[in-house]
């Protein structure tokens, strides 16, 4: 089993064969900078300092050529030849809150829409510390352990999750069936690195599918609160009108910032619409060409952040200005389904 040196904090940890930098890290409870954990989002990116690594598929988008030719590899999809040493490339505007593990009580459920459910928990003991944008590893007895973003800003004892219905997903269908006011669970975390960066000050794109509106929601709402007076243009997604929800709280925040346009886009509606058609990426696309010097916030499944970026980033975004999280079901981690893989 090989040693890998974090540079950034000059520890050692032992990686065992088969297994990514980043999964071994992330066991040894180190806050290594991280996203979808697949090879989509770039969060990870790392600087190799010596050794070599065996890199599994991941998006060109993630990690373009010249960037691997100058020695970036993603740490979570490097599996190290030997002892290695690595360094995560340094956000001056991140955050790093402890990682905890903590029980808590169902307080309140409630669908939003035919296959999303609002779960609200109140933490015990300390406050829960955590940036927006961030998710937790919510625990159920009997049913595996499964990750959802927080939807409310920070500063709050009660949390907030929107939890999508999966076909046979065990944990969701153990949220939606099972869980009720009073009931206990567990959540470790705060955990992930597409959070709102507070120190930027250039407009900022917010796109959601689904229920990665969650993290959008909570990233908008601690923008308004903390005053941050850019344009933000948000982009949400369903496939029909029965799929689309917190479109009165969106407009509640874009009411409140004064320069915030929110725009739903349906991609399948079975009904005639005045609502945007299409996909997210096209009307992003269609909308704005320039996005250099621009924050870009997502949420949503795969193929959305796949599309999305490639459309971004041909628009000048630059990568380190792409926050990404990428929502997969159990069946898209197993399968690491629809990747643009690298050569």
């Amino acid at each position: 089993m090989p040693d890998v040196t974090l540079l950034n904090i000059g520890r050692a940890i032992t990686v065992p064969d088969g297994q990514t930098i980043l999964s071994a890290a992330l066991a040894e409870g180190i806050d290594y900078p991280h996203g979808c954990k697949s090879g989509r989002c770039g969060n990870c990116k790392s600087r190799l300092a010596s050794g070599e690594v065996e890199m599994l598929d991941f998006s060109r988008f993630a990690l373009p050529p010249d960037e691997r030719d100058a020695g970036l590899i993603l740490a979570c999809r490097s599996v190290p030849k030997g002892p290695v040493s690595v360094a995560w490339l340094e956000d001056e505007d991140a955050v790093s809150h402890p990682v905890r593990e903590m029980s808590a009580e169902v307080v309140g459920t409630e669908l939003l829409t035919h296959d999303i459910l609002r779960l609200r928990l109140r933490v015990d003991g300390a406050p829960f510390l955590y940036a927006s944008g961030q998710y937790a590893t919510l625990n159920l007895p009997g049913v595996p352990a499964r990750d959802y973003s927080m939807a409310n800003a920070p500063a709050t004892d009660v949390l907030e999750f929107h939890a999508r219905r999966v076909p046979d997903g065990q944990t969701s269908t153990a949220i939606h069936d099972r869980l009720r006011v009073g009931d206990r669970l567990r959540l470790t975390g705060p955990r992930g690195s597409a959070h709102l960066r507070k120190g930027h000050t250039g407009p900022i794109l917010a796109v959601a599918g689904g229920s990665g509106l969650a993290p959008i929601l909570s990233i908008l709402q601690s923008a308004v609160a903390q005053g941050m007076r850019q344009p933000i243009r948000v982009y949400v997604g369903g496939r029909d009108e029965r799929d689309l929800y917190g479109l009165d709280q969106l407009a509640a925040l874009a009411a409140r910032h004064g320069n915030m346009t929110v725009t739903p886009v349906l991609s399948a509606p079975s009904a005639p619409t005045d609502r945007r058609t299409g996909f997210l990426h096209a009307a992003v696309r269609a909308d704005l060409q320039d996005l250099d010097g621009w924050k870009v916030y997502t949420a949503g499944p795969p193929v959305m952040i796949d599309a999305l970026t490639e459309v971004v980033l041909a628009s000048g975004l630059q990568s380190a200005d792409l926050h990404a999280d990428v929502f997969f079901t159990p069946e898209d981690v197993a399968g690491a389904r629809d990747i643009a893989v690298a050569s």
